[in-house]
């Protein structure tokens, strides 16, 4: 295994945590969504955070997908 495999495995696994924390951050907003007195500004602040791993997610998938036209 040279380094660009090992350095392509590191960002899949990375990639895999940061899309199960989206979805948990995700269940964690209807869950507080659907409470009696909702906080919003909890609800504020880990969209926020969903958003900033939207993006991280986003870099990732953009380098281990292979530029098309290079």
């Amino acid at each position: 295994m040279d380094d660009s495999d090992f350095n392509e495995e590191m960002l899949r696994a990375r990639l895999a945590e940061l899309r199960q924390e989206h979805a948990d951050l995700d269940a964690s907003i209807q869950a507080v969504a659907l409470s009696p007195l909702p906080d919003m500004m909890l609800i504020g602040r880990l969209k926020r955070k969903k958003l900033a791993l939207k993006d991280e997610i986003f870099r990732i998938e953009e380098e281990l997908t292979p530029d098309i036209l290079a």
